[in-house]
């Protein structure tokens, strides 16, 4: 269960990974549909979800130099958890008690 939410650590990891859940991106796509998140801390959270060999980084042809990232197979291995997480959150946010 550690390795499973240590996979998850950091703000804004989760929503990254629900980025890529839908299909590989561009650094641009994602900042265009996480605009909340400032550039560095983007590349900051897809740097480290490649040192856990969650997402993986393509370098394509051109120029300018453009990026895709996709989701390898154990990131794609953590839908089940990031939709449990969902699903609880928004239970969660049913039974708070108002003002808490």
């Amino acid at each position: 269960m550690e390795l499973a939410l240590s996979a998850l650590a950091g703000r804004w990891t989760t929503l990254v990974l629900r980025e890529l859940m839908h299909g590989p991106a561009s650094f641009g796509e994602l900042r265009g549909r996480l605009p909340e998140i400032s550039p560095k801390v983007l590349a900051d959270r897809l740097h480290a979800l490649e040192e856990r060999e969650l997402v993986s980084c393509e370098r394509l042809r051109g120029f300018p130099v453009r990026t895709s990232y996709r989701l390898t197979v154990a990131g794609r291995a953590l839908r089940p958890l990031l939709v449990e997480l969902y699903r609880t959150g928004v239970e969660l946010s049913r039974t708070a008690a108002p003002g808490t």
